[in-house]
């Protein structure tokens, strides 16, 4: 796993500032902590920092081919590498080293940009070819390795694997996109292709770019996509086979993702998908798994007497520590290993078991995926009894029947679950896609004026983070209310938030970690299932604990999911207090000139009274603070 970097004159040959590539590069040296390289040449300079994971000694970066005429700079594993080398060998490619990487050089040699099509695995990587006078570059097909690119002014492509870095290798810091501002607070992250920052994107997953100097700037192109079935052809109504297979496939998933040559073990939640991956894991070792837990002080959100049991059952050897509330002192530490506004409070117990989990091993396993493959979120479930009403009420009355009575039923935070009806009063009254959005927003409407003003409305000229989600669902093809939830999420809070979320928070530990469940060949099976198979009733992820049932205790499997978080709710009226009160005064915030300051005030005194859960809220403008000081402290 590693940190890549490169500046690209796309009109000339200009000689390339070696020392801005420095910088640049100089910014991931936490994502690869043993050993730094680059590549000059008239017109191109490419930077690398290494976490060595498999050959050691020879995978060193920049790798070239026998001519020296192409060169790469990767971030990933390729863990079909060895069937690969094997036919690169036999088409008459000469290798030097047993690395991943060098399959990708002689891959692009042989077969160009098809040659991503051939890669099962994780990676973000840039090829220069001399001879053509060509920039490839490519992002894996779910998105676990980021990319982040620019064009400057002056005609010069840079990327890198984060915005910081990237950012540092620009002469100011680019002003905010308002569009981005308002996806961030709508998700508490910023969906691909956008970055916080106006003119720098992300390059989407599963696209590639290339770049041809003396050519017109490219666009993204993508080169695979998943395809989800309401009806699906895999075991039709047999969901025992079905069941086997499912457990077969994330066995293999398992076992491929076990290659390397330093210490592997795993992150081990109590949860569903990571025991699963716990347990082929153990299957496939011949010693114990080493398996890290993060337990919360607040048992609504401890797990660790269910990954206990796991451990218990597969003899790993197991770690465990309980997130403190010292711990919220990691504010503005999270904020700079995000280098962009992350508001998903997990992010904080998944750097810490990240820290743990690196005292004892370089690469990790994770259960990353599972919810949004199979349907294990309530929202799903939740959305499809939504969709279920919708179908038996007219279009006509729909609308002005939910939204009465969403207008007349009191907003009940602090009820209990079954008396909150106003939320789904709300969402039945909007379309299939305005209710989804309404499961998985931070902001609903009703908050948007208290917390940002209306001149941030105005500039965004009508603009709403809802279409996103429509974009993507338009493009997904399939009515299922499943099925296009699955879609939406895979193209957005998996890659934007799940799998940023992990690859931040171990890459700055200098871990690496797997996640078996977005197999790209898994996910295409799973995508073909039907939708009962994934959630029945309330119960999600179905077929997913069938195939589990012979492989983990029964109270694993069949429990109330709690999901990895801490309890920031109380943190807030205690630990957090102190920056809590001088949030809206923020001048970082204020600064900004679109947040509402009284309004914030408000919602920050009601929180603190207990009147009101804003914790979700306060949080991601907690960290959109520490975002801006950072960013300041850094220029």
């Amino acid at each position: 796993m590693c940190g890549i970097s490169g500046i690209v004159d796309v009109v000339g040959r200009r000689a390339i500032d070696q020392d801005r590539l420095a910088r640049i590069n100089g910014r991931l040296a936490h994502r690869g902590p043993d050993g730094e390289g680059f590549h000059h040449a008239p017109g191109i300079g490419l930077g690398h920092r290494r976490l060595a994971i498999i050959d050691l000694e020879g995978g060193k970066q920049p790798l070239y081919n026998e001519t020296g005429d192409v060169v790469v700079v990767y971030n990933g594993e390729l863990y079909n590498f060895a069937s690969l080398r094997d036919e690169l060998v036999r088409r008459g490619h000469r290798f030097t080293t047993r690395s991943d990487t060098e399959v990708i050089v002689h891959a692009w040699e042989e077969w160009q940009e098809d040659c991503v099509h051939r890669f099962r695995g994780m990676f973000a990587f840039a090829i220069w070819d001399e001879t053509r006078q060509t920039l490839f570059a490519a992002r894996d097909r779910l998105g676990e390795k980021p990319f982040y690119y620019t064009y400057s002014r002056d005609g010069l492509f840079l990327f890198a694997s984060e915005l910081g870095a990237l950012t540092a290798g620009l002469g100011e810091t680019p002003a905010l996109d308002l569009e981005a501002v308002e996806e961030y607070f709508a998700f508490g992250y910023v969906p691909d292709p956008k970055s916080i920052f106006a003119g720098v994107h992300k390059l989407p997953p599963a696209h590639h770019l290339t770049l041809r100097r003396g050519k017109p700037p490219a666009k993204p192109v993508p080169y695979w996509d998943v395809t989800l079935s309401s009806q699906g052809g895999i075991g039709g109504g047999d969901e025992g086979r079905v069941a086997v297979e499912l457990a077969e496939r994330l066995a293999d998933a398992t076992r491929m993702r076990m290659v390397s040559d330093v210490p592997i073990g795993a992150f081990l939640s109590g949860g569903v998908d990571s025991s699963g991956v716990v347990a082929f894991m153990a299957q496939s070792s011949l010693g114990p798994v080493r398996t890290c837990s993060m337990g919360s002080p607040d048992p609504v959100f401890d797990e660790r007497e269910f990954a206990l049991q796991v451990a218990n059952r597969y003899a790993t050897d197991h770690r465990e520590e309980i997130v403190s509330v010292d711990a919220v002192g990691m504010i503005d530490r999270l904020a700079r290993a995000y280098s962009e506004p992350f508001a998903d409070s997990s992010a904080l117990p998944t750097f810490l078991v990240s820290q743990l989990a690196r005292r004892h091993v370089t690469v990790a396993l994770s259960g990353d995926g599972g919810d949004e493959v199979f349907g294990g979120y309530r929202r799903h479930a939740f959305h499809m009894k939504e969709e279920a009403v919708k179908a038996v009420v007219p279009a006509t009355l729909r609308g002005p029947l939910f939204g009465a009575l969403a207008h007349f039923y009191p907003k009940l935070d602090r009820a209990p679950r079954w008396l909150r009806a106003k939320a789904t009063f709300e969402s039945l009254a909007a379309d299939a896609v305005g209710g989804y959005f309404r499961a998985v927003t931070l902001l609903p409407e009703a908050r948007r004026s208290q917390l940002l003003v209306r001149d941030f409305d105005q500039a965004l000229g009508g603009y709403r983070a809802v279409e996103v989600l429509r974009g993507h669902a338009a493009r997904a093809g399939v009515a299922d209310p499943l099925a296009r939830a699955l879609y939406i999420d895979l193209k957005t809070w998996l890659p934007g938030g799940m799998l940023t979320k992990v690859d931040r928070a171990s890459m700055a530990n200098g871990l690496e970690v797997r996640a078996p469940f977005v197999d790209h060949e898994l996910v295409e099976w799973a995508a073909s299932l039907p939708s009962a198979l994934k959630v029945r009733g309330l119960e999600g992820k179905f077929i997913l604990k069938k195939a589990l049932e012979p492989h983990l205790p029964h109270p694993v499997l069949y429990r109330p999911k709690k999901g990895f978080s801490i309890p920031m709710a109380r943190w807030m009226r205690g630990a957090l207090r102190e920056r809590l009160d001088t949030l809206a005064t923020s001048p970082a915030l204020t600064g900004t000139h679109f947040f509402n300051r009284r309004g914030l005030e408000q919602m920050v005194a009601d929180h603190k009274r207990g009147v009101a859960d804003h914790s979700r809220i306060l949080w991601a403008t907690m960290m959109f603070e520490a975002f801006l000081e950072t960013t300041r402290a850094s220029a």
